[in-house]
């Protein structure tokens, strides 16, 4: 991998909390327990199973009682949703991953224990749904896993017409993933970390790695990536 943990450390810093994302409002409590009261209505009693693509894979915020290998069909993961907070500021705005239609997707499913559920479902819908005005950026998905298809939740799939995420080109990418920082990190760290839970799982996603590439050879030629060169 050309994208080096040196070269990542070179995008962490210290970057100030500056609230929510322009433009957006906080989802409340009330709005959250009716999140939740939506998961399990369509869960139905069954067991709740969340396919994760991306960060959820390597940091997924609750002890999962099972997990599989899975394939979500008819969609890809790429960095599509344009962000300004968490691994990104004003100055330094970057993206993160989203899931767009077309092609396959290949992660895992995490089942949430029985024991847990409530608790679990609860936080996992507060760190991916932060926002009223992204409360539909959650469905299921049919995947498949090596003992058989399943139903599984997932976060950021987002349908062709979506404003919320957009198709963005790999070379347009690369610089704003080189340059973002926020309170949660970089989005370079956040683009080596999947990569390598990837490769831990071997899955290779072609374009992840030709955009670790374009990122990695950004921050080479930048010796400091948050200085003006990025602008």
């Amino acid at each position: 991998m050309e994208l080096t943990s040196d070269l990542v450390l070179k995008t962490l810093r210290a970057v100030k909390d500056e609230g929510p994302e322009p433009d957006r409002t906080p989802i409340t409590g009330p709005q959250l327990d009716e999140l939740v009261r939506r998961v399990e209505h369509d869960a139905a009693g069954h067991d709740l199973w969340i396919f994760a693509y991306g960060s959820l894979l390597w940091n997924p915020g609750f002890e999962p009682s099972a997990s599989e290998a899975a394939v979500a069909h008819g969609w890809h993961r790429a960095f599509s949703l344009r962000i300004q907070r968490l691994r990104a500021s004003t100055k330094t705005p970057g993206l993160m991953l989203a899931l767009r239609p077309g092609g396959s997707c290949s992660g895992a499913v995490l089942k949430m224990s029985a024991e847990n559920r409530d608790e679990d479902l609860r936080i996992l819908l507060a760190r991916e749904i932060r926002y009223a005005e992204v409360c539909d950026m959650m469905r299921w998905v049919s995947v498949r896993t090596p003992s058989g298809t399943r139903r599984a939740l997932t976060f950021w799939a987002s349908p062709k017409a979506s404003p919320l995420t957009e198709k963005i080109a790999l070379a347009e990418a690369a610089p704003l993933m080189a340059q973002a920082c926020g309170p949660a990190g970089s989005c370079a760290e956040y683009l080596r970390r999947t990569i390598v839970d990837l490769a831990e799982r071997n899955i290779y996603d072609r374009n992840l790695w030709r955009l670790q590439a374009l990122v990695a050879a950004r921050l080479q030629e930048h010796v400091d990536p948050h200085q003006a060169a990025f602008r």
